[in-house]
């Protein structure tokens, strides 16, 4: 069966697989696992896929994508991703069961939303234990969580972290410790229980299938590890899970013999940028019709190892096909193993077809 171009091909039966390997290793350890969907613009296909696969909680950054899986009829718990704004108040009590907070005017705000709404919003206050993305310093937590305590429309119901994002700091048992020695702090500040230790994304699950993660960590919160089937410290597959879950599909729409540097005086790309080319003297070189408005270029890995990718425009990706192992022409069809920013961006694009496949 053909399919339009270009194209994100979705193979929910491997992400569902995937998703009970990585599952059943966070419920062994004690651990529950809200499984990130945002990475797929909340594709209810891939959801359907994560809760197959024994998700607890579903997970977004947007609170769009969480109206989307309401909509869709999801009944499992929703958790907000990224911080929410005042602004968005009232939608995010509605749209989320659950948000990460580190601000006490946005506290209030959603407070206030929830008695308006008659509903009870709970929260899960996020600590910097080094990553330095979103978080309360340590020290300044169990002030913040003793006054959080007051507000009548929301319930804390624990603490969490984010880790090997903007930083790139990897879990360790030291900044776990750090986390469960805050936790303590803010119990007694507080008076609270905070049953809920939200230890960090798919970077710490080396540290937990190491046996190294310390003990009270009890909420992950996972989605590349599961949908591409990656260790995120490395990029390396994950044990018990497949890397062919997602194939982008672009189409021929020029192949030439063409030297492999440009001809003539040079200033900026389109992008403002200035590349570097390597002379391979004369090659076959292929236009697909995907760029950089679908697509990460240099986050896409083609599954033909001969092929290379050269670089992209907005809407064209040029390789060089010399040495491709099945002939490349006009009309014919190339793909790609995509990386975390590539397929966040073929997700996110308009212009992309998506394509469930099943059974495979």
């Amino acid at each position: 069966m053909s399919h339009r171009t270009p194209r994100l091909e979705i193979y929910t039966d491997r992400i569902r697989r995937n998703a009970k390997s990585v599952v059943d290793l966070c419920h062994k350890n004690g651990v529950q696992v809200a499984c990130v969907t945002k990475v797929t613009a909340a594709h209810p296909a891939v959801a359907q896929a994560l809760v197959e696969g024994g998700a607890d909680m579903l997970a977004d950054s947007r609170v769009e994508n969480l109206w989307a899986l309401r909509q869709f009829g999801f009944a499992e718990p929703l958790l907000l991703l990224r911080l929410p704004t005042r602004s968005e108040a009232a939608n995010v009590v509605r749209a989320a069961d659950i948000s990460l907070n580190t601000n006490m005017a946005t506290l209030r705000a959603l407070s206030d939303a929830a008695l308006t709404a008659g509903l009870r919003h709970k929260v899960i206050v996020m600590i910097d234990v080094g990553d330095l993305r979103e978080g309360i310093w340590p020290d300044r937590a169990p002030e913040f969580v003793a006054k959080a305590k007051d507000l009548k429309g929301i319930d804390v119901i624990g603490l969490g972290c984010n880790l090997a994002c903007y930083g790139g700091v990897i879990p360790s048992e030291q900044n776990m410790n750090l986390l469960l020695k805050t936790r303590e702090e803010c119990r007694r500040a507080s008076g609270l229980e905070l049953p809920v230790l939200s230890g960090g994304n798919s970077s710490g699950l080396p540290l937990l299938a190491s046996g190294r993660m310390p003990h009270g960590v009890n909420h992950f919160r996972v989605g590349e590890a599961i949908v591409l089937g990656r260790n995120v410290i490395d990029r390396s597959p994950w044990p018990g899970t497949r890397q062919d879950t997602m194939i982008a599909v672009g189409e021929v729409i020029e192949v030439e013999r063409k030297p492999s540097v440009p001809i003539g005086d040079r200033g900026q790309d389109a992008f403002g940028g200035s590349q570097e080319f390597v002379d391979r003297g004369l090659r076959r070189r292929a236009i697909l019709n995907m760029g950089r408005q679908d697509v990460v270029v240099d986050g896409i890995t083609p599954i033909d190892p001969k092929i290379i990718v050269l670089g992209g425009s907005s809407d064209h990706l040029l390789l060089d096909v010399e040495e491709a192992a099945q002939a490349v022409e006009v009309g014919g069809t190339v793909s790609f193993y995509p990386g975390y920013g590539a397929l966040l961006a073929l997700s996110t694009s308009s212009y992309v077809h998506k394509v469930v496949i099943k059974g495979a």
